[in-house]
């Protein structure tokens, strides 16, 4: 088989549709196409069937899968190979995908430290709430806030993060007093969007006999602004506080949480120097600010008590 060929089939098995597959190639879709049709003369075997809902894999397209990864795979290890060994600096494009959150208040500050050490680099941090679909190649690596249970995927643990209660001193000079858990009802309520809350490990409010949020957000980062503009009390990461100075702790004592970022990757490149290289420095550079970030968070709050 032609590799080029394969390098299509995947494109087309990742986008489900000749469109999204000619955009990642830089392609027209009858170009696909054909270069699809190819590959199925050649095989002998159907690979795709269409639909209304797009191209989906045919028993014998799903098996070809790991088969063009693995060619796929290999290819990037001989470029790797070629452009330099363990000692030569990071190159080319990596794609990370990480919650709103990770991406907006620990990303930058880690992956402009990588970048500053690998000039050829260039990453980009696609932002979104929701799980990242690493078969589709959405992105080449992903941060998410529960340890997958199914796919061909690779998964490290790379911190634990904590969760407090958190509003603005003039939220709480103005609303009813909010000395224990059980006043929490009483009080407005900043939180996610119930029927986008994406993952469990991010619905805190549950159990703590709140009323569904008055306001709410399926953005970490808007649920913050929120709370800084006084709109109402929220749980808020210890590591976002250090970028919100105006806001304070609620009841730390009553309410704390613990959760956990993981680094997943796809199971076809577990191979891969280039990106073992750069999970390493990026799961070095996580766990430093987090840490930096929730000492600093830790060192305000001790000077307000």
């Amino acid at each position: 088989m032609d590799w080029d060929d394969l390098r299509v089939f995947l494109a087309v098995a990742r986008a489900e549709s000749l469109s999204g597959a000619g955009k990642r190639l830089a392609l027209d879709p009858a170009t696909v196409g054909r270069r699809v049709a190819r590959l199925e003369a050649g095989a002998g075997a159907r690979l795709f069937l269409k639909s209304p809902l797009g191209y989906a894999l045919t028993e014998e397209g799903a098996r070809l899968v790991p088969h063009a990864e693995a060619a796929e795979a290999a290819l990037m290890g001989a470029e790797e190979a070629i452009t330099g060994g363990a000692g030569a600096g990071l190159s080319g494009q990596i794609r990370l995908g990480a919650p709103d959150g990770c991406a907006n208040y620990i990303l930058p500050q880690v992956i402009r430290a990588i970048c500053d050490e690998n000039p050829g680099l260039e990453v980009q941090i696609v932002a979104l709430p929701r799980v990242f679909n690493l078969s589709r190649r959405e992105a080449d690596l992903a941060i998410g806030v529960s340890r997958p249970q199914a796919g061909r995927l690779t998964v490290q643990k790379l911190t634990d993060y904590r969760l407090h209660l958190a509003a603005h001193p003039d939220y709480l000079a103005a609303a009813p007093p909010l000395r224990t858990l059980a006043d929490l009802p009483a009080h407005r309520v900043v939180g996610y969007i119930a029927d986008m809350i994406f993952d469990k490990e991010l619905d805190y409010l549950t159990g703590l006999g709140a009323m569904a949020p008055a306001m709410a957000s399926n953005s970490v980062s808007v649920q913050l602004n929120l709370l800084r503009a006084g709109a109402g009390v929220g749980v808020a990461h210890d590591f976002a506080l250090p970028f919100a100075p105006e806001l304070v702790r609620v009841l730390p004592e009553a309410l704390s949480l613990t959760r956990a970022f993981w680094l997943i990757r796809h199971e076809g490149d577990a191979h891969s120097a280039r990106l073992a290289r750069f999970a390493s420095g990026l799961a070095q550079g996580i766990r430093r600010e987090v840490q930096r970030l929730e000492a600093q968070s830790q060192s305000a709050v001790a000077q307000d008590t």
